[in-house]
């Protein structure tokens, strides 16, 4: 198989997961749903994809917020093997706000995901998209972009005031401007207003909100030592 699972097997190969015949019939549903998905792209998008083909797929843990949803690692491969496209197919359930603020308007939460994204990121992934998809354990929404980990980490502990000043405008003018593509930029500004009340109040809340984190820690590694919360060191 081209792709490996990893140590610890964080990408596992479909091959040791099923059987071959429910393999088999899932690898032609993921080669369906990728097919299919395409029809969300741009058709510029649309035409590069056609260019690769299905190769290989291996499934994926995801981390804290979707435990217990799917999620794929599709292996494309262009005008050879050194020509790899990879695609994770993840799973997008209902909004948790779904209950407060209503049902999605989109036909899918798929692409509910997606219209979310292209609408507060600045640039998108050239190869977000969104498909539906029957499944042998049933019918799941996905949407689709390419995995590559070009994601930088900020570690706070290095920076320096003037660092870690110049990170914290970054954040927030990143913030203010997904708030204001998806909301009214105009009722937004007439909340915040044009002094510093609003700024200020953020201080406390910002260092309530680390106190409660410490607090939630330490009720942890209690629970952990007095054997009430099991836990394994990786």
């Amino acid at each position: 198989k081209t792709l490996i699972a990893a140590d610890p097997p964080l990408v596992v190969p479909l091959e040791d997961l099923l059987p071959d015949m429910e393999r088999g019939a899932l690898e032609k549903q993921l080669r369906g749903l990728i097919g299919r998905y395409g029809r969300s792209l741009n058709s510029d998008r649309r035409f590069l994809l056609e260019q690769y083909r299905f190769a290989d797929v291996a499934r994926k843990v995801v981390g804290v917020g979707s435990v217990g949803t799917r999620c794929w690692i599709i292996l494309l491969l262009g005008r050879d093997d050194s020509d790899p496209l990879l695609l994770q197919a993840k799973e997008a359930d209902e909004s948790v706000l779904a209950p407060y603020a209503g049902a999605s308007e989109y036909r899918t939460q798929g692409e509910r995901v997606v219209a979310g994204q292209r609408l507060m990121q600045a640039t998108s992934d050239i190869f977000l998209g969104w498909e539906r998809a029957d499944g042998i354990d049933g019918r799941r929404d996905f949407y689709v972009r390419q995995l590559r980990d070009w994601k930088g980490i900020a570690e706070p502990e290095l920076m320096v005031p003037s660092g870690m000043r110049a990170f914290g405008e970054l954040c927030g003018a990143t913030l203010a401007r997904a708030h204001a593509r998806s909301g009214d930029r105009i009722a937004i500004a007439s909340y915040l207003g044009g002094g510093d009340v609003f700024d200020r109040a953020l201080v406390p809340f910002a260092e309530a909100y680390a106190d409660q984190n410490e607090k939630d820690h330490r009720a942890l590694v209690d629970a952990v030592r007095s054997g009430r919360v099991k836990a394994e060191t990786a």
